[in-house]
């Protein structure tokens, strides 16, 4: 039975709720839903796809690779451009590519033209709508919350991200089993299309620095150069490439994991998928009832916590076991997305949010490095070893970004 709720949480609560009232908080709340789901889906199937016709798992992983490595190559990038250029109009063309090429898709499968090049190009493509995820379209969420604090906004919007990414991989599983990639590709353009309507309907305004390309790679330099002096920024990035380019990347090996390790179905392997996302649902309500955020400490432990249970996954004997483990690995990925945005947004200066959320971006996009890596080793020593190889070195950059931070403080101290 659950407890009664704390008196401070009462106005969070009321807040959380306040927010969906606000028309474009709403509308953006809904575009980061419908594309994430998509974004998840497009992923299952692809891998699916790619394992089935090649039976490669190094194969699969370097053509997610390409859907992420916009994040990595644009990410810095889109933070300056996003200071400079009307927000709404970049999120209307990162929805209106990430349409197209999900029809393309289909169109091809339709065709029965389909190839893994394919995908992989076209996940390129859709990979620069999310290279723009935090400088853009998180950034107006957070803005748009009006009296509400960055937190609660960033909060609420990071329990959608988690509860897509449950639906996703199991509507894309599914589809894909019942339909092939045909039926995945196509409800994704459809969805796409939806988010691209409801940015239309957006109301934004901003104040724009600007815009000079040959002066991006000197702004930023200047990002970077702000992070250095915020020793609370500095330890969030380096936690985030740790997560990103050796804990996450996980994702590109479930199917060869599933199939082989534990004799799924394509629904099964899915489900497998979604398990992380679940657990991280469940872990931000629990989150949500503090009555203090909880900041770096709980974001520290929430890093470690799911690349130990991440790392024990692949090994055990039963599925039902990975599921669980997987489960328990959300709880620590619920503190970590949950304070990864809103440590960035208090910490920073207004002026440089944007481009301090695209270094996030940027580390994030270290995640194809961690996929062709992953790929590269479990051609070596199987797919189950190089999920847990990695999880290692991401544990010990996290426990060394927590120890220099505490050093720091130390010495200011």
């Amino acid at each position: 039975m659950l407890g009664a709720m704390h008196p401070r949480e009462e106005p969070r609560a009321r807040a959380g709720l306040a927010l969906l009232a606000l028309a474009d908080y709403r509308r953006l709340w809904l575009i980061g839903g419908l594309s994430n789901a998509m974004r998840w889906l497009e992923l299952i199937a692809t891998g699916l796809f790619v394992f089935d016709a090649t039976g490669s798992a190094g194969l699969v992983a370097v053509v997610s690779a390409a859907r992420a490595l916009p994040l990595l190559l644009f990410g810095p990038a889109a933070g300056a451009v996003a200071e400079a250029v009307d927000r709404k109009l970049l999120l209307v063309i990162g929805l209106a590519i990430t349409t197209g090429s999900a029809l393309l898709v289909a169109l091809l499968a339709g065709a029965g033209a389909l190839a893994s090049w394919h995908l992989a190009i076209t996940g390129f493509a859709s990979g620069l709508l999310a290279a723009g995820e935090l400088s853009v379209r998180r950034r107006m969420v957070a803005e748009s919350a009006g009296g509400a604090t960055m937190s609660q906004a960033v909060a609420f919007d990071s329990i959608t991200n988690a509860a897509t990414r449950t639906i996703g991989p199991v509507v894309g599983g599914a589809a894909y089993a019942a339909t092939g990639i045909l039926g995945a590709f196509a409800i994704s353009a459809a969805l796409n299309a939806v988010a691209l309507l409801l940015a239309a309907g957006v109301r934004h305004a901003q104040e724009r620095r600007t815009l000079r390309l040959g002066a991006i790679p000197r702004t930023v330099a200047d990002g970077v150069a702000i992070a250095r002096a915020l020793p609370t920024v500095r330890t969030v990035l380096a936690v985030t490439v740790a997560l990103n380019a050796f804990g996450f990347s996980y994702v590109a090996l479930m199917a060869p994991i599933g199939r082989e390790s534990f004799g799924a179905s394509d629904i099964g392997i899915g489900v497998l998928v979604a398990a992380e996302p679940f657990g991280a649902i469940i872990g931000a309500m629990l989150l949500a009832r503090r009555a203090e955020p909880g900041g770096l400490g709980l974001f520290l432990v929430g890093a470690a916590s799911f690349l130990a249970f991440l790392a024990a996954m692949p090994h055990v004997p039963a599925y039902a076991i990975a599921l669980a483990l997987l489960i328990l690995s959300g709880f620590g990925t619920a503190a970590f997305s949950t304070m990864q945005s809103s440590l960035v947004l208090e910490q920073s200066p207004p002026e440089a949010r944007s481009r301090l959320m695209g270094l996030v971006t940027m580390g994030i996009g270290t995640g194809p490095l961690g996929m062709i890596l992953t790929g590269a080793i479990a051609a070596v020593i199987g797919a189950p070893w190089a999920v847990t190889v990695l999880c290692g070195v991401g544990g010990v950059i996290v426990l060394w970004a927590g120890g220099r931070r505490r050093d720091g403080a130390s010495r200011r101290g």
